[in-house]
């Protein structure tokens, strides 16, 4: 039996052991007992007894002996992923490892099943001197099977000592295998790009960490604000929501950012408070690796009017929390979500651009979006009312 196999067959009784108790405890809820008739004691533990049994099958009858410990914890990451792909289940021997180093692959993936999708390559990073794009798809990493890593894992497998070799193994855009070595390096902190134009300006924000409002607003402090600004979100990987607030401010967003959703907690509006000076017109642009808290940023200042361009962004506006648990290990679970001004879930839908603009590496991406702002700003899809 292969062991992928008897990993879903442990993690499909550990599934119905929590489940089924709760589906049982609605019927008898609907179900009326007859006078004089006591209903049957139910035990919401009972479905465990299956999960004994098949751990016991396993350990008894598979051709090698076991690890029962990878046994439990791989049928517990398969439970945890099917819930969501960032999902990950952390051994005790996991939370001794040591920090796997400063250097890193310039990569930024989303584990799918069995292969992870690489969502965003920093600019000259290993990753992309190495050419490697979003949308390629990696089945390997250093030999083993993606299917075997949780996303906790694979992030770690990202990252190391400087100078240390990583092969990975990828899917490319033609459909073909390829096994690709890449040094692993110190990335040095992105600056705020400007790039001038005639009666225009572009902004390009590679992400939305702590300093990132002040680095802005010393960068807009010197530009005349009766041009248009183009803000490039393309690049933008993750942050903290309390910067992105700081900058939709600045671009003279008023109001919310958006909505957190938390796991037991009510909903809380996170506010805007505009300190900036407005220019003449702004314009976002979007992509497939605008990730995270930069897409809260950019549903906030479309919905504010502002015209996006671009490639809808993944749907990722969601945060992890660790929770320790007893027998010392831990599981990292997808405890917060972010939703848009127009009650739209970002980890589901993303941020769709008013117009679709592709762009290659050596377009002239603010001349484009100066282009596409000469046309008029197409008509609002009708609203479907429900039936």
């Amino acid at each position: 039996m292969h062991a992928r196999t008897w990993l879903s067959v442990f993690s499909f009784p550990l599934v119905a052991a929590f489940t089924l108790p709760v589906i049982q405890q609605g019927e008898q809820a609907k179900a009326q007992p007859k006078p004089g008739v006591k209903a049957p004691p139910q035990d919401p533990l009972a479905g465990m007894s299956d999960i004994q049994d098949v751990l016991a099958l396993v350990q008894q009858n598979y051709v090698d002996p076991p690890d029962m410990e990878k046994v439990v914890s791989g049928g517990i990451q398969a439970v945890l992923e099917r819930s969501h792909p960032m999902n990950s289940y952390l051994s005790a021997e996991d939370l001794r490892l040591p920090d796997p180093g400063p250097a890193e692959a310039g990569l930024v993936v989303l584990k799918r099943g069995i292969y992870a999708a690489v969502l965003a390559v920093t600019p000259s990073g290993p990753a992309a001197k190495a050419g490697i794009q979003p949308g390629d798809v990696i089945r390997k990493v250093d030999g083993d099977s993606v299917g075997r890593l949780s996303a906790w894992a694979l992030e770690r497998r990202l990252s190391g000592l400087d100078g240390a070799t990583l092969d990975l193994y990828r899917y490319n855009a033609t459909g073909d295998l390829t096994k690709t070595s890449l040094k692993l390096q110190r990335l040095p902190k992105p600056a705020v790009a400007l790039k001038p134009g005639t009666g225009a300006l572009m902004v390009s924000l590679p992400d939305l960490n702590p300093g990132r409002a002040e680095e802005l607003k010393k960068v807009l402090a010197a530009v005349d604000h009766s041009q248009t600004l183009v803000l490039d979100l393309r690049q933008c990987v993750k942050g903290s929501v309390e910067e992105a607030a700081a900058v939709a401010g600045l671009l003279g967003a008023k109001g919310s950012l958006g909505t957190l959703q938390e796991a037991g907690k009510p909903d809380r509006a996170i506010a805007v408070v505009g300190t900036g000076t407005p220019f003449a017109r702004l314009a976002l642009l979007v992509g497939r690796s605008t990730l995270g808290v930069p897409e809260v940023l950019a549903a906030c200042l479309k919905k504010g009017g502002v015209r996006t361009f671009g490639e809808k962004t993944p749907g990722l506006g969601v945060e992890r929390s660790r929770f320790l648990l007893k027998q010392g290990g831990a599981v990292e679970l997808v405890s917060r979500r972010w939703m848009g001004l127009g009650g739209e879930k970002l980890d589901r839908q993303g941020v769709a651009p008013d117009q679709t603009l592709k762009l290659a590496d050596s377009d002239d991406a603010l001349a484009k979006v100066l282009t596409a702002l000469q046309s008029p700003a197409p008509a609002p899809a009708p609203v479907q009312k429900a039936s």
